[in-house]
This record gives C-alpha cells, sequence and structure tokens, in this order.
C-alpha cells in the first residue's frame, strides 16, 4: 500500500502542511526539519504523487501527441523534437498512434482531455475538425502537426507539400524521365493528396511528361511492396520510367520488389525512384534513395513552442502556422 503524506508527518512529527512545504517549498522550513522529513520519507518509501498534485491544480505537465503512424521513423523524429522542447519546460510527451484509424484517434483524444494534458499536438486524420474546437473552447490548447491550419484557426507547423510533390517530379523530369507513376495513398491523407497535386503540377509543365497514380491503402513498406510487384509484372514497355512514392516507406518496399524479391528491374537505369521524409532507412537501402527532405525533429520542437505560448497568452494568443520548405535529396536511385 502506498504511504501517505500523513504517515511521513507522523514519522517526522511535523504537521502534514510542513510536508508539503519540504517538498514543494523547501526555502520556508529550516534545515533541520527538512532534514527529519526526507529522512522519514527515505524510511517509509514515500513517493510523491505528481499527477494528483497537477491535476488538483487544473492542467498536468504533459502533452498529449497523436501521430498517423509510429512505424513511420519521420513521426519519430518529430516526437523527439516535441520531447526536447517539452523538457526544457520540465514537461513530458505522452505519444498517441492513431494508426489512420480516425476511432483510435478520437479515444486518445477522449484520454488526454480526461489526462487535462497541458495540450494536444496532433497531425488529424480528416478535416472536419470540430472535436478539436471544442477542446479548444475548453481551455486545451491544440496544434496541428504536419499540417496547415486552412481557415488559421488553430496553430499548425509542416512542410509545403505541395512544393515537395513538386520537387520530387522536376527531379525526375530533368533526368530525361517521361512516364511517371506516383505511388501512395489514401488521397483522403491530407499529406498524400498534397504530394499528388504538386506532383501533377510538375508533371504538366512539361510536354509528353505522363503521371499515373498506383494508389494504395496506406504508406506503409508493405503497401510499397505490393504496388512495386504491380509495376514489375508488367511488360517492360507498360512500366513507367520513374516512380515517385508518397514516403520512404513506400519507396523501400517498391525497391524491395523491383531488385530485391525476384525483380530484374534495374533502379536507376530502367526505373528511377525518389521516395519523401528522408528518414535514415532511405540512405541505408540497398540502393540509397533520392528523397524530399522534411525539418522533422525542427517540425515537433517548434509545435510545442506554439502550444507552450498559447497556454501562456490564453484568450490573447493569435493561432500562428508556420511553414517550412521541402529540400531535394539526390542519392543512387535517381540519375544525377
Amino acid at each position: 500500500m502506498a504511504v501517505s503524506v500523513r504517515e511521513v508527518a507522523a514519522a517526522a512529527s511535523v504537521s502534514v502542511g510542513t510536508v508539503s512545504n519540504v517538498l514543494n517549498r523547501p526555502d520556508k522550513v529550516s534545515p533541520e526539519t527538512v532534514a527529519r522529513v526526507l529522512a522519514a520519507i527515505d524510511a517509509l518509501g514515500f513517493v510523491r504523487n505528481d499527477a494528483a498534485r497537477q491535476l488538483r491544480a487544473g492542467r498536468s505537465r504533459s502533452i498529449g501527441l497523436v501521430v498517423l503512424d509510429v512505424r513511420n521513423p519521420f513521426f519519430t523524429d518529430v516526437a523527439r523534437g516535441a520531447e526536447d522542447r517539452a523538457a526544457e519546460d520540465g514537461m513530458t510527451i505522452l505519444l498517441g498512434n492513431s494508426d489512420d484509424n480516425p476511432d483510435r484517434e478520437r479515444s486518445y483524444l477522449d484520454l488526454f482531455e480526461e489526462q487535462r494534458v497541458h495540450g494536444v499536438l496532433i497531425t488529424p486524420l480528416a478535416d472536419d475538425l470540430p472535436r478539436l474546437e471544442r477542446m479548444r473552447r475548453r481551455g486545451v490548447p491544440v496544434v496541428l502537426v504536419d499540417r496547415e491550419s486552412e481557415d488559421r484557426s488553430f496553430s499548425s507547423v509542416a512542410v509545403d507539400d505541395v512544393v515537395g510533390g513538386a520537387l520530387a517530379v522536376r527531379h525526375l523530369v530533368e533526368s530525361g524521365r517521361r512516364r511517371i507513376a506516383f505511388v501512395g495513398g489514401p488521397t483522403t491523407i491530407r499529406q498524400v493528396a498534397d504530394r499528388l497535386e504538386g506532383a501533377r503540377r510538375a508533371a504538366a509543365e512539361t510536354p509528353g511528361v505522363t503521371l499515373e497514380v498506383v494508389e494504395t491503402e496506406s504508406t506503409t513498406v508493405l503497401e510499397g511492396r505490393a504496388a512495386g510487384e504491380r509495376i514489375r509484372d508488367r511488360a517492360p514497355e507498360d512500366r513507367p520510367d520513374a516512380i515517385f512514392a508518397a514516403n520512404d516507406l513506400l519507396a523501400v518496399g517498391v525497391l524491395q520488389a523491383l531488385v530485391m524479391l525476384g525483380g530484374d528491374v534495374r533502379v536507376p537505369e530502367d526505373i528511377a525512384l525518389i521516395g519523401y521524409d528522408d528518414i535514415d532507412f532511405a540512405q541505408a537501402a540497398v540502393v540509397p534513395l533520392s528523397s524530399i527532405r522534411q525539418p522533422a525533429w525542427l517540425i515537433g520542437y517548434t509545435a510545442v513552442d506554439l502550444l507552450l505560448r498559447e497556454a501562456r497568452e490564453g484568450a490573447d494568443f493569435t493561432p500562428d502556422q508556420v511553414q517550412y520548405q521541402p529540400e531535394l535529396v539526390v542519392r543512387e536511385s535517381t540519375p544525377r
């Protein structure tokens, strides 16, 4: 059974208020009394219940973070940036993985509200955001991560994915490719839709360039492998000469299907391949992958910074939208 503050007070022959002062305001207590109380804490094995104390104060020292897919190293790096910024203010990050599932997203939001988190960072699944609006009206700051707030009603930190998609396809076109396939989905994920939009715009800039869409059910390695197998199994003359994958996990899967799992396709000689996010696995792939880099750590760090500002300023806070620019990283999977 947990040791109570009253038991510590009795063991040290002091009041409960004195124990509270030792724990929270030791400068108000004589050194001799502090030593006696600490000795009683050590002897009894008392563990301070910070969670209860914070909830009594109305808000915890934790920040909720909901991401689309925790298996994607991009979101791991976002979480690390968020964690580093939160630690600077003595806070912690509670990580939730929606797994592209609206029901799981809602359950995490419910849990975080019950825990009275300091605020919520989220990569939301849908364009309809009434749940987040209600949370904010109840005093819970909300920041969108890797997703813009179109009506500017929420603070957000994101990368211009339309520009990123265009960067990828322009690079493929400039290297002489004309039959390009976009591998990704579902397009209900805003980031996928924006990258496809940028790809279409770039393809339309050059006569003779075509862009087909090979849609996937998710943005995982397995889905990329399945898409790569469908492309590999076509007659050589029917294959694209370049593939733009909506993220690096998809690109890794495509690469496995083309060159490793019985494939006879050479990358980049037969098909050039570029991904998105520039995760560590991209550089370590059997053919190092070209990619569109996002500053994942910085996105997480900045999101927490915005959330803490909103928590401090309250009704006086004006939502802020931070947009970073993507960067083309060229490796061996595309011609230089």
